[in-house]
């Protein structure tokens, strides 16, 4: 096994820590295309070793928002150690893309052509300028988590976190479902000035970045930075209008029926989670616990490899599952670079969207797992477009081992329904984020005001329009915040959306011929970044496509499981 160049015992607490082995790299005289691969083995061990520092420093944060040392950790990072490292990071892509056996590397394998293509981009867009206010936008991220974290109700004496409350949304009892809502949209509304001025500082910030760039606009310089060569504009645009023609009146036509099953004269924004036939809220687990445990048994039924992944991450304690107060929101799945390890991360509080990220997180995990072998750290950062449909593919591949979370038959008929029906709301969501910000970064001088608009003419677009907020003057204008990629990870999110094309694909595969499907879903994660997003979709079984046409077909492979 090769021997990292980096000393096994290396921690890094300080920039001088680590700068030296920058200064080795750049001073070191390549003469032949195998010294050069050797050179790019230990860039990679470099790289390797400094993510998984940065890792563990936002993973600590993120479990523990309260905890200052950790946030002083995680902050040191980004504010002293990530601004050093910069300069000489470009300093090294530079070496390597202006290296004499480059196009010897390229000529004999693809996979390098891409990681040249992805560094030739990366020096492009690198001005150092910039350091400092990409410094800045990642404090004022992470100052939003901390607020979305800090965000409780109380509830019968007890404060409990947001995600908890959700739960009640679920209950039969329409009066619990009412207070409970208006105390989340009350504890949203209290900050929702806040967040938007932090906002509005990002989006300020943002446009900098881009014109030192020499690029026009935000949106235009993150799509270079993002890596997306095989798609534009106006394939995002496509989605968007796909989304609105084809799923949007799938998700009213839902709507409709969930007005007409509850026998309501108008929906409320509180009768949109529970069961609309009044059945009690699927309980499918009790604790974090339960949650593993059913999971493993599940994921074993579709492939034992699969469990055996998450079965090595408990035994390593790379799971947080549970939510609690001072942890932050949401869920991830963060590749430990040097470790070839993941650590997931969520926030269970024993509902069915709980199984769903548990599962989405595990397909990331196993993704992680599949690229381990591979030589370079370059070769296993994916881009978004396929780690998501590795991802969303296992929310839908998973379905067949769920009813070791339901025993009842009826349940799990509902269980399923509830996840396929989830695809046609979630769509549409995804298309008006995604649109929102090409809006945001096309007009990076409007008002808080003009962004609030747009938002609103966007939800007229996507939305149904069969929810009363009229009492409610001010939740529909500030419902974007709830998204954190909006403030944490611009434009990464229609990423969601096309993976999401892409998973129905494989699932429909899979109803044809499982172990074809199966073998194609790994066959594509085990290419890494390798190859074009086109044909990583392609290995996996399935065509990279945002026409009209092709989202009716595999929607309508999704009308088909729910009329069953």
């Amino acid at each position: 096994m090769r021997q990292s160049f980096l000393p096994p015992s290396l921690i890094i607490q300080k920039p001088e820590d680590i700068l030296p082995f920058y200064q080795q790299l750049l001073n070191r005289t390549i003469q032949s295309a195998s010294e050069f691969q050797e050179f790019l083995l230990d860039v990679s061990d470099l790289e390797s070793a400094v993510s998984e520092d940065m890792a563990w420093r936002y993973i600590r944060m993120t479990c523990d928002t309260a905890n200052k040392d950790h946030e002083q950790a995680y902050l040191t990072f980004v504010q002293e150690i990530q601004p050093q490292l910069a300069p000489l990071e470009d300093s090294l892509n530079q070496q390597i893309i202006n290296c004499p056996f480059v196009s010897e590397l390229e000529n004999e394998n693809d996979a390098f052509k891409i990681y040249f293509r992805n560094l030739r981009g990366a020096v492009e867009l690198f001005r150092e300028e910039n350091i400092a206010l990409q410094t800045e936008v990642q404090t004022l991220a992470q100052e939003y988590s901390a607020i979305q974290g800090s965000m409780q109700i109380d509830w019968n004496g007890k404060q409990i976190t947001l995600q908890q409350a959700s739960n009640l949304l679920l209950e039969t009892d329409r009066e619990i479902r009412k207070q409970v809502w208006e105390k989340i949209t009350a504890a949203r509304l209290s900050r929702a000035s806040e967040l938007e001025e932090l906002f509005s500082k990002q989006v300020k910030l943002r446009h900098q970045i881009a014109v030192n760039a020499g690029f026009t606009n935000y949106r235009d310089y993150t799509f270079k930075s993002l890596g997306r060569y095989d798609y534009s504009v106006e394939h995002c645009k496509q989605f968007h209008n796909s989304v609105e023609q084809v799923v949007v009146p799938m998700l009213r036509k839902i709507t409709q029926r969930r007005k007409e099953a509850m026998q309501l004269e108008a929906l409320m924004p509180w009768d949109m989670a529970v069961d609309p036939l009044g059945r009690k809220p699927l309980k499918p687990f009790t604790d974090g616990t339960e949650l593993l445990q059913k999971g493993l048994d599940c994921l074993r039924e579709i492939r034992p490899y699969f469990a055996q992944c998450l079965e090595t991450m408990k035994n390593n304690g790379l799971l947080d599952l549970e939510s609690r107060l001072g942890k932050a929101p949401g869920g991830y799945n963060y590749p430990l670079a040097k470790t070839n390890m993941p650590f997931i991360f969520m926030n269970a509080s024993g509902n069915l969207r709980d199984v769903e990220t548990l599962v989405h997180e595990a397909g990331h995990a196993i993704h992680s797992f599949r690229m381990a072998p591979l030589a370079l750290n370059a070769f296993k950062n994916t881009p978004s477009e396929v780690a998501e449909l590795a991802s969303m593919s296992m929310e839908l591949l998973s379905m067949d081992g769920w009813h070791h979370y339901f025993q009842d038959e009826h349940d799990l008929k509902r269980a399923k329904e509830d996840q396929l029906e989830g695809i046609i709301g979630t769509l549409p969501w995804i298309a008006q984020v995604d649109a929102f910000q090409h809006w945001i970064y096309e007009n990076p001088n409007h008002s808080i005001d003009d962004r609030q608009q747009e938002w609103m003419n966007l939800n007229r677009k996507f939305g149904t329009g069969m929810v009363d907020y009229s009492k409610f003057p001010g939740v529909l204008e500030s419902s974007w915040h709830k998204q954190l990629h909006v403030f944490e990870l611009p434009f990464y999110y229609i990423e969601y959306g096309i993976a999401q094309l892409g998973s129905i694909g494989i699932w429909k595969n899979y109803l044809e011929n499982r172990e074809l499907a199966l073998d194609q879903y790994e066959a594509f994660l085990k290419l890494g970044y390798q190859v074009s997003i086109p044909e990583i979709y392609n290995t996996g079984g399935v065509d990279f496509n945002f026409t009209q046409d092709y989202i009716e077909s595999l929607m309508g492979a999704v009308l088909l499981e729910l009329d069953k």
